[in-house]
């Protein structure tokens, strides 16, 4: 907001085939089509929460995962996702994590992806299994012994 309490808006401009967006860089291939990557302003430090400081093991995790989901739900290339795994290997080791955190977080994530899966095709097999069934009410009549 500027002084006038007025919203001030920006919008970027496509350079070099490129736009950030966000989190994400769109990036205009030569043959018309769009990849995405993860987007860090020139002036990202590439600073996080420092494996040794007295934060709990999870908030340390955490910090992992949000990196690698990042990095799956954005870059839609496999080339460009190892890139920006082994850039976030790179950069979580400045920062004192060692490499089994990394791994466990990883493999975390793949036995939820697998267990997520799993969960779908048993949904849809479920729902293929189902078919309507009929039956018929028909009135009784119930005779009273006299």
């Amino acid at each position: 907001m500027d002084d006038t309490g007025s919203f001030k808006f920006t919008a970027e401009q496509e350079q070099d085939e490129q736009m950030p967006f966000l989190d994400t860089l769109i990036v205009r291939k030569t043959d018309g089509r769009v990849k995405l990557l993860v987007y860090k302003k020139k002036t990202h430090t590439d600073q996080y929460l420092h494996f040794s400081s007295h934060h709990p093991l999870q908030h340390k995790l955490s910090v992992v995962k949000t990196l690698l989901d990042r990095s799956s739900q954005i870059v839609t290339e496999e080339e460009d996702r190892e890139q920006e795994e082994h850039h976030i290997h790179t950069v979580l080791a400045r920062c004192g994590y060692p490499d089994w955190s990394i791994n466990h977080v990883k493999s975390q994530m793949l036995t939820r992806k697998t267990k997520k899966t799993t969960q779908k095709r048993i949904r849809q097999l479920s729902d293929e299994a189902k078919s309507t069934m009929v039956i018929p009410y028909s009135m009784c009549r119930t005779y009273r012994k006299l």
